[in-house]
C-alpha cells in the first residue's frame, strides 16, 4: 500500500524502508548535510548504505551525482551490485549508475578525467606494492645499500606514510639533508623512485590521493566541476581514512557538505598504516552541524558473542560511547583452549573443524584468523593432513607471476613505451630477446643488433602494435583472450607446458572472467580500468578471483568486514595477541590491539574458539607464553575453558 514520505509529502511507495529498525531509517531519511553513522559490528551498514543511495534516487537525486566510496574493491562490487539491483526492480531497466568506488578507484577517475591539467596521462599505469618494492630496491643497489641495511619494504612504508601525511620527496630531501643516515637514504631512493615512475608513466598507490588532492586544491575549475558532478558522497569506513583522504572528502563536499560517512571507533586498526582515528572521532568539530546517529543492534553474532565483544572494547577510553545489543539467541559459551605447542594448537584447530565439518558444517563458513603471518605455517600443515580444504589469503592473485607478465603484455598495448613492460612482456614466453637487446633498442642503437636479433625484435614490434590496435575496439575480456594468443602464453603454457604450466594457464585465463566486469566500456578505456582494478586488489578481492572453497585462513586485519559462521583465533598468548611490538609503547597503541582482538571476535556469527599455546617457537627460539590478557576481560559466564588434551592431540 502506497504511504507518504517523511521528506518531500509525495506519496510514493516505500516498500524497500521495511525491516529497518529506527535508527537505521534515521539515517537512510536523513537527506542534507554532514552526517555520521556510528556503526557497531554486525549493524546492518551495508543495508543502510544502499538503501540511502536507492532513497536518494528516488527522491528525484540523478544516481551519476550520487558517489559512495567503501576500502575494498570486492566492498566497492557488493554494494554496486546492491544498489543496481534495487535500480533495475524498481524501473525494470538499466540505467545511470552512482560512482561506487574505492578511494584509489576514486583517485584514479579524477585523474582519468581531469588530470591533463596537471601533466597526467590519460592512460598512466599504476603500481601495485610488489612493483612499488621492485623499484625502491634498485634506487638501494644505485645508492650502493643492502637490502640487509635497509629492506625496500620499510624504505617503501616511510615514503608510504610521508606521502599520506602530505610531504613532497623534495620537501624530504630538504629537510633530511643533515638529518640523519636513515632519513638520507630514503631522501635519495624517493627521488629515485619518482624519476622511475615519470619514466614508466605510472604512479603509486599514494599518487592516487595525493595527486588528486593538489589537483582540486590547485585548480579551482577542475574543483567545482567536481563539486558540480558529485552532489551527494558516502563514505564507509571513515575510521581507516588518513588526513589526505579526509581532507578530499572534503574538498568534494564543498560547500553543499552533503557528506554521509560511516564508521566504527571500536575497529580502527590501521594507524600504523597512517589511518587517522580523529577524522571521525572529531567528524563533529569539523563539522559543528553534523547528525549522529548511531547503530547498536548487532543481526550478526548470538548474544553471548555480542555481550563478550562488548565487555572487551569497553577497556578503551579512546571511543565514542556506543554498545551493541541484540535479539539473537544466546548461543554457544565462547570456547577457550589451551595446548602444550604451537603445533599441538594447530592439530588440535583441524581435529575440531573435522569435527565440525562431519556434523554438516560447511568448511567455507569457517575462518582461522591469527596476529601474524609466520603463524600460517603450522595451521597449514595440519589442515592439510587432516584432509580438510583450506584456501590462504594474502597469496595474492595478482601477484602471481605469470599474471603479472600478462598484464605487461597489456599495459604496453595502451602503451608500447614502458620499458619495464617490453621488458617483462619479452621474455614471457621466452622468444630469444635478452636485456642487453632490449638496452640498445631503448638507447636508440637498432643499427647495432644483428640480423637475427632485429627479425626477433620486429616480430615482437609486430604483436605490441597489434595488441595496441585490438585495444581500441575489443571488449576487456575478448582482449585477455587475445593477448593469451598472440603473446604465445598459450602455446608455451598450455600446449606444450607440464602439469605446472597448465596451472599458471589456467590463472592467465581467470582474467579474461574478471575482464568481463568492465565489457561495458569496449576499447582503452574498458582496458584501463580493468588493469587499474588489478593494480589496486586487496586481500580480500583475491577471495574472488576464482580461489578454491575452504576453511579460509588470514590475519585478523585481512578478516575486517567479513563475517563467518565458526572463527578460531589462534596464539592468544601475551606478546602475541596482544602482539609486543605495539602494546609495549603506548596506551594508544594498546588500545589498538584491543579494537584488533575486538574485530577478530566480531567476525564469529555462530562461535568462537580462542585457541593458545604454552611454548611457541617465534624467529628460532622457543619460548613459554602467558595466556593473552584480552582473556582477562571475558566474563567468566560467557566462556568455557578447558586445558590441552594430549591423547584427542595425538590422535588428530
Amino acid at each position: 500500500m502506497p504511504v507518504e514520505s517523511s521528506l518531500c509529502g509525495i506519496v510514493t511507495d516505500v516498500t524497500y524502508l521495511e525491516g529497518l529498525n529506527e535508527a537505521q531509517k534515521r539515517a537512510v531519511l536523513t537527506k542534507d548535510g554532514p552526517i555520521s553513522v556510528l556503526a557497531g559490528a554486525g549493524s546492518g551498514k551495508t543495508r543502510v548504505l544502499t538503501t540511502r543511495i536507492y532513497h536518494l534516487i528516488r527522491e528525484g537525486i540523478p544516481p551519476e551525482e550520487i558517489l559512495a566510496i567503501t576500502f575494498t574493491n570486492k566492498a566497492a562490487r557488493e554494494m554496486r551490485e546492491r544498489v543496481n539491483a534495487l535500480l533495475s526492480h524498481s524501473s525494470g531497466e538499466s540505467g545511470p549508475s552512482p560512482l561506487v568506488a574505492t578511494f584509489h578507484g576514486l583517485g584514479r577517475e579524477l585523474l582519468e578525467s581531469y588530470g591533463s591539467a596537471i601533466g597526467i596521462p590519460r592512460f598512466f599505469s599504476v603500481y601495485d606494492r610488489d612493483d612499488s618494492e621492485k623499484a625502491i630496491a634498485n634506487a638501494l643497489k644505485a645508492l650502493d645499500i643492502s637490502a640487509k641495511e635497509f629492506s625496500p619494504r620499510s624504505v617503501l612504508s616511510r615514503i608510504s606514510r610521508l606521502k599520506g601525511e602530505g610531504v613532497s620527496a623534495s620537501e624530504f630531501y630538504e629537510k633530511s639533508a643533515r638529518g640523519s643516515f636513515g632519513g638520507r637514504v630514503t631522501a635519495e631512493a624517493w627521488l629515485s623512485y619518482e624519476k622511475a615512475l615519470r619514466a614508466e608513466k605510472a604512479l603509486d598507490f599514494d599518487d592516487l590521493i595525493v595527486l588528486p588532492l593538489r589537483l582540486l586544491e590547485g585548480h579551482p575549475d577542475v574543483r567545482e566541476r567536481a563539486q558540480n558532478r558529485w552532489r551527494y558522497i558516502h563514505i564507509d569506513e571513515y575510521q581507516d581514512t588518513n588526513l589526505l583522504q579526509g581532507r578530499l572528502a572534503a574538498i568534494l563536499a564543498g560547500k553543499r557538505k552533503n557528506l554521509f560517512v560511516v564508521g566504527d571507533i571500536d575497529q580502527t586498526i590501521y594507524t600504523w598504516r597512517g589511518a587517522t582515528i580523529e577524522n571521525l572521532l572529531e567528524f563533529d568539530k569539523t563539522y559543528p552541524e553534523a547528525v549522529t546517529i548511531i547503530l547498536e543492534r548487532n543481526y550478526r553474532s548470538t548474544k553471548n558473542l555480542v555481550d563478550a565483544a562488548n565487555a572487551v572494547i569497553r577497556k578503551n577510553k579512546n571511543r565514542k560511547e556506543k554498545s551493541s545489543t541484540t535479539e539473537n539467541a544466546a548461543g554457544e559459551p565462547i570456547h577457550i583452549h589451551a595446548t602444550r605447542t604451537a603445533e599441538e594448537e594447530a592439530r588440535w584447530i583441524a581435529a575440531k573443524i573435522r569435527e565440525l565439518v562431519l556434523s554438516g558444517e560447511k568448511p567455507e563458513g569457517i575462518a582461522i584468523l591469527f596476529r601474524t603471518n609466520f603463524q600460517s605455517r603450522a595451521l597449514e600443515e595440519s589442515l592439510l593432513r587432516a584432509g580438510i580444504p583450506y584456501k590462504l589469503l594474502g597469496t595474492r592473485f595478482f601477484a602471481r607471476k605469470e599474471v603479472k607478465d600478462a598484464l605487461a603484455w597489456m599495459r604496453l598495448a595502451l602503451d608500447p613505451s614502458r620499458e619495464a613492460d617490453k621488458l617483462r612482456a619479452a621474455s614471457s614466453p621466452p622468444r630469444g630477446l635478452g636485456k642487453v637487446t632490449l638496452g640498445k633498442l631503448a638507447a636508440g642503437q637498432r643499427a647495432m643488433l644483428r640480423a637475427g636479433e632485429l627479425a626477433k625484435v620486429a616480430q615482437f614490434e609486430s604483436i605490441i602494435l597489434e595488441l595496441e590496435a585490438a585495444a581500441k575496439t575489443l571488449r576487456p575480456s575478448d582482449f585477455v583472450k587475445l593477448v593469451i594468443e598472440k603473446s604465445g602464453m598459450r602455446r608455451a603454457f598450455f600446449e606444450e607446458g607440464n602439469e605446472d604450466d597448465r596451472e599458471r594457464f589456467q590463472n592467465i585465463e581467470e582474467l579474461a572472467s574478471i575482464a568481463v566486469r568492465h565489457d561495458a566500456r569496449p576499447g582503452q578505456e574498458g582496458v584501463a580500468a580493468f588493469l587499474a582494478e588489478a593494480a589496486l586488489a586487496s586481500d580480500q578481492d583475491e577471495m574472488d578471483q576464482g580461489e578454491k572453497s575452504g576453511v579460509t585462513l588470514m590475519t585478523v586485519h585481512a578478516a575486517k568486514g567479513l563475517e563467518f559462521d565458526t572463527v578460531f583465533v589462534s596464539g592468544m598468548e601475551e606478546g602475541l595477541f596482544p602482539h609486543q611490538g605495539m602494546g609495549s609503547e603506548t596506551a594508544r597503541d594498546e588500545e589498538e590491539e584491543r579494537r584488533l582482538f575486538y574485530v577478530a571476535m566480531t567476525r564469529a556469527k555462530k562461535r568462537l574458539f580462542l585457541v593458545f599455546a604454552y611454548l611457541r617457537i617465534i624467529y628460532g627460539s622457543e619460548r613459554f607464553a602467558e595466556p593473552s590478557s584480552f582473556l582477562d576481560d571475558l566474563d567468566r559466564s560467557l566462556v568455557t575453558y578447558d586445558e590441552y588434551d594430549a591423547e584427542r592431540v595425538i590422535e588428530a
